[in-house]
């Protein structure tokens, strides 16, 4: 019996080892491939977010092939004018930008604030200003502040490859979506397959009105600013604009962080309509958090938004932005599932 009982311990110590190992091998290949999967997921939101454009278009009597193909194209036109018109102009403006690094460091080290810390510190403020302008405004030392020339270019070698795996998935991901859904149906028993198949089509439909939604309140404050920033003569008015849209994106916190920003450049770049952009940003964030994503929201997911609130704060913790982005249109999923099958399930007990 004693032996018997040292042969257990040992299987349960070399069962218990090999799932040690086996957790830690998924974990380094989970890891490994974060960065596929991230493509993957992008991809698959932006499918998901042109699916409500091909629905309509099926609903003006459109064949769905041709609804797809219109939808692609459009998809594809956009993807165009990004890369002809607004990426160089807006790389053009960050060069500028650039530019007015030394204006910039000049502008924080004459605040009152600043100078005062400055003077009690014996002047290491400045100082140190100093010889991170020597540093910055130095061309030669650009690759080393990114890590080397290799580094550089395998970077932005990177981001060209993964721009284009997310535009050739996203096509693919819009052209198959409705064969995705058929074979996760044929996955379930036949009995409730057509039930599942009506669940998948409500959530894809859930998860691609926010995404539209929230698409549609990021372009109208980049639009929006555009205009403003145009009218009030800035020189950074486009990537301004571009970078307003991606933080945007974001929920809750995002268009605070995009009026953060283009205040802050606009302000310390020395521009005279600064105090005009504070004043714009105070009137158009109350009228977005308002007006414009409650009602957009209402139509895209109807969640409550206490849920709204919580799902992008666990999302943000969790999974950083990508999480944040994600959190909304998963909460609205699963809300959906526990009032489409839990609930129905409760009234027959």
């Amino acid at each position: 019996m004693e032996r018997a009982r040292i042969t257990n311990a040992f299987q349960l110590g070399l069962t218990g080892g090999l799932g040690v190992l086996v957790a830690i091998a998924l974990g380094a290949a989970i890891s490994q491939s974060i960065t596929i999967l991230t493509y993957v997921g992008i991809a698959l939101f932006i499918a998901l977010g042109m699916d409500p454009i091909v629905r309509s278009l099926v609903r003006w009597r459109l064949p769905r092939p041709l609804a797809v193909i219109i939808v692609i194209l459009g998809f594809l036109g956009l993807v165009a004018l990004l890369l002809w018109a607004i990426i160089p102009t807006a790389v053009s403006e960050a060069g500028k930008l650039i530019n007015r690094i030394p204006t910039i460091a000049n502008n924080v080290i004459s605040n009152d604030l600043v100078a005062s810390w400055d003077a009690q510190l014996g002047g290491n403020i400045s100082h140190a200003a100093d010889n991170f302008l020597a540093f910055v405004t130095n061309a030669d030392n650009w690759p080393e502040l990114l890590g080397g020339v290799l580094q550089v270019g395998i970077g932005v070698l990177s981001g060209v490859v993964g721009f284009i795996i997310v535009v050739i998935l996203s096509i693919y991901f819009m052209a198959s979506l409705e064969s995705m859904k058929d074979y996760l149906a044929k996955l379930t028993s036949a009995s409730k397959r057509e039930r599942f198949r009506k669940l998948t089509d409500q959530v894809a439909l859930s998860v691609g009105r926010w995404v539209m939604g929230q698409s549609s309140v990021a372009a109208l404050h980049a639009t929006v600013l555009f205009a403003f920033l145009t009218i009030m003569g800035s020189q950074f008015a486009l990537l301004l604009s571009l970078s307003a849209f991606i933080l945007a994106l974001i929920p809750l916190v995002g268009p605070a962080s995009a009026g953060v920003v283009v205040v802050g450049v606009s302000y310390l770049s020395g521009a005279p309509y600064a105090l005009w952009v504070l004043v714009y940003y105070l009137i158009y964030l109350q009228v977005e958090a308002y007006l414009i994503s409650p009602r957009v929201m209402k139509k895209a997911v109807s969640i409550p938004a206490s849920i709204v609130v919580i799902a992008a704060l666990l999302g943000g913790t969790l999974g950083g932005v990508l999480g944040a982005l994600i959190a909304i249109p998963v909460a609205a999923s699963v809300l959906l599932i526990i009032r489409e099958v839990w609930m129905p399930l409760q009234q027959l007990r």
